[in-house]
């Protein structure tokens, strides 16, 4: 099961979101972020081998700022966006990159991503380690860090709060584009905005496994545009049940073990073959 915990960079460590042209608006249900081995040669490691392995985190930070915190839906994007921004990054791509072991690591065991926050001078202090920046078409921006061992954080990550990270919507989002990649979070559910990012992160994750190369590269090429909305409840069980990655969380915090928190509703995987 997948686990979660719920100045900017600037130059090759900086991302914002998609312009114009990539506005942001199928294949079986997955209890794991290791679904899909990262290399399709390897054999799927178990439940039991992936709790006896080391166990990593993946650390995001989102940037909320007292006078002007970001938007809830702008923040769920981001995050998911800076995540697959640093797996699909050199670093961590290429063997001899130096995010590769940690990577590699983080994925043979639990997919953990824990979502901190920080304003002001943490912030700026955050954004001195090795990470990513993206920023979001709202103007959130999220950094997105190397996989760490669970419990061996940086010290100036290690102070920032997780619990509580409360943001609220200024606007009901509007409808995705019908080509848009989107996450839709279970409307039966109440997380925290933390929570959530780290769920949306997850979906992102699961339907970037899902892509063949040329359909990542689709996908790069635009700026990773994809929309993170709640889904009708009226529309929840077909979309759990059609074939699409789904998120189940291992329920640590906030919400029951099993609980499915996200359906990664990308264009290319809605009309391949349900497998069974």
């Amino acid at each position: 099961m997948i686990d979660s915990d719920s100045g900017p960079a600037t130059g090759p460590d900086s991302h914002s979101a998609p312009g114009p042209a990539a506005d942001p608006a199928s294949g079986p249900a997955s209890d794991s972020a290791t679904g899909r081995a990262p290399d399709p040669t390897a054999t799927p490691r178990s439940a039991a081998d992936r709790d006896a392995a080391p166990q990593f985190v993946l650390p995001l930070v989102v940037r909320v700022e007292k006078a002007a915190p970001p938007a809830r839906t702008d923040a769920l994007e981001t995050a998911a966006r800076a995540v697959l921004t640093l797996l699909d990054d050199p670093r961590a791509t290429e063997s001899d990159g130096p995010w590769h072991q940690a990577v590699r690591d983080w994925q043979d065991a639990r997919i953990r991503k824990v979502v901190r926050r920080a304003r002001g001078a943490e912030w700026r202090r955050a954004a001195e380690l090795p990470g990513i920046t993206v920023t979001g078409a709202g103007g959130t921006e999220v950094r997105v860090y190397p996989p760490v061992p669970l419990d061996s954080w940086p010290k100036e990550l290690a102070k920032l709060q997780v619990s509580g990270t409360e943001l609220a919507d200024p606007h009901e989002p509007g409808q995705p584009a019908a080509d848009a990649p989107v996450l839709w979070l279970n409307p039966a559910l109440e997380m925290s905005a933390g929570k959530a990012m780290a769920q949306a992160g997850h979906g992102a994750q699961l339907a970037w496994w899902e892509l063949t190369d040329e359909q990542q590269a689709a996908w790069r090429q635009a700026g990773f545009p994809l929309a993170v909305r709640v889904a009708p409840a009226a529309r929840w069980p077909a979309l759990t049940g059609s074939g699409l990655p789904v998120v189940r969380d291992a329920g640590y915090t906030e919400i029951a073990p099993g609980s499915c928190t996200v359906v990664a509703d990308h264009p290319a995987l809605r009309t391949r073959p349900r497998q069974l």
